[in-house]
């Protein structure tokens, strides 16, 4: 769930939650584009399912806490069904349908409604419930997919909506025969086969080269099998928000700096066990992190020095948990320890009301 808001008293929004909410989505679509484009139809299904079960959710819970007059307005504000696409982009595009039911209800129920509802909660729904499923469905939480290209099964709607439902394609093919590639290798993300490559005893370089050869990949990005595409697709919705005002442009930008030097000086002075910064930038949910998640206020820091704060923060995290951590990515959690973060963050960078000095304020 994203939700903008302005820092009070100096700036003031005065737009609806709902057409933010659109603004948003409509940003999204590029990413999402994309995702269909390399990966097939198996995230816009899980858009779908998601978006049904907040739906739902959001409506049970509404009918038990507020005036019945009011359900509508509410139920269609957008904040649910952000939160349901955000949460379908995430998750492998061919695990199975309860996975995206349980995690968007646990979203909205949870780590929404329990809280009291939009503004009141302390975490990303979507990143909350990313990381309740990562962490009880490990096995189908990692089942990535290779793109399109490299697949010896063609995996169109129908295959990929029956794969969902049922585990197997209409050619009795399992999800783990669809992982693995035409040269009978089983694919990973390129986070994961980098550090498990590295750990192997392999140089970074080693293993891109290796990945791309291997796969006839085209070369002018770098060994991202199609996901440098997905983030390009994600910068892209992200500079329209900035350019019309959607987000602030601190916590993207303090992000990517953040990531930036971390990678470059662990590049510098150890390239043959560090990916370079491009690589960083451009695998996993770089993009989608930096610009649709940290950049929701209700979870994050609302003053300018606690966004700048904040994004470096998270830039920093995201890195040491891609390099020294159990998970290859590292973006829900370092967006989690973040929101706990915030208040503090605030607390501290927080403008001082007009008219008083330091001291008063600390008194």
């Amino acid at each position: 769930m994203a939700f903008w808001i302005a820092s009070s008293p100096h700036n003031h929004n005065q737009t609806e939650t709902s057409a933010l909410m659109r603004l948003v989505i409509y940003a999204l679509f590029p990413g999402i584009f994309a995702q269909w484009y390399f990966f097939g139809w198996g995230n816009v299904i899980h858009i779908t399912l998601a978006i049904t079960t907040v739906l739902l959710c959001e409506f049970i819970a509404l009918s038990l806490r507020s005036n019945t007059k009011h359900i509508r307005k509410q139920l269609f504000d957008g904040s649910a069904i952000l939160t349901a696409i955000l949460l379908g982009i995430c998750l492998p595009a061919v695990a199975p349908w309860w996975i995206s039911v349980i995690g968007a209800a646990f979203a909205i129920l949870v780590v929404k409604q329990l809280y009291g509802g939009l503004g009141h909660n302390p975490f990303n729904p979507a990143m909350a419930a990313y990381v309740m499923l990562l962490i009880s469905f490990p096995v189908q939480m990692t089942s990535w997919q290779p793109p399109l290209s490299l697949m010896s099964i063609d995996l169109g709607f129908t295959n990929t909506l029956t794969t969902i439902f049922t585990g197997f394609t209409n050619e009795g093919y399992s999800v783990e025969q669809l992982r693995t590639n035409i040269d009978g290798f089983t694919m990973a993300t390129p986070l994961d086969t980098l550090k498990t490559s590295i750990n192997l005893g392999y140089t970074a370089l080693e293993t891109i080269q290796n990945s791309l050869y291997s796969n006839d990949m085209d070369l002018s990005l770098g060994f991202a099998f199609g996901w440098e595409w997905v983030n390009i697709a994600f910068l892209i919705g992200g500079l329209i928000l900035i350019a019309k005002k959607g987000i602030a442009w601190q916590t993207p930008v303090s992000f990517l700096l953040s990531l930036f030097v971390c990678s470059f000086i662990a590049y510098s002075l150890s390239p043959d066990t560090n990916a370079s910064t491009l690589f960083h930038w451009v695998t996993g949910g770089c993009m989608l992190g930096a610009f649709f998640i940290l950049t929701d206020p209700v979870t994050g820091a609302t003053s300018v020095k606690g966004r700048l704060i904040m994004g470096a923060f998270a830039g920093l995290l995201v890195y040491l948990i891609r390099t020294f951590g159990g998970y290859p990515d590292g973006i829900a959690f370092a967006v989690l320890l973040c929101n706990m973060t915030a208040p503090l963050i605030d607390q501290y960078t927080r403008p001082r009301t007009y008219g008083h000095d330091i001291d008063s304020d600390k008194g």
